[in-house]
């Protein structure tokens, strides 16, 4: 799947807002807000329940990287997320 249509698929889906649980979240991190290099996906079953992590890095921009963003869309589908949250930005870390 190409980039375009992979990140148009999960924009689609964050627009919609929040539809219930099981919950997907996206935070990007990386050195300055212009370069992603790593993508945290949070998972969420229910309401109340802890969050399961995963982290993807990538060596150029994560938002970017074809692989990753294929991904992290068969990620979302595969956990049946009625609800996926991106969070605006890159997050710097330090």
């Amino acid at each position: 799947m190409n980039l375009d249509k992979s990140t148009k698929r999960i924009a689609k889906r964050v627009k919609k807002g929040f539809q219930g649980y099981p919950q997907i979240s996206l935070t990007y991190f990386g050195e300055s807000a212009n370069c992603a290099n790593e993508v945290v996906v949070g998972y969420i079953e229910e309401e109340g329940a802890a969050v399961q992590e995963q982290t993807f890095t990538s060596k150029s921009d994560a938002r970017t990287d074809e692989t990753i963003q294929t991904t992290l869309l068969k990620v979302i589908e595969r956990a049946d997320a009625k609800t996926v949250v991106a969070i605006e930005g890159v997050t710097i870390r330090k």
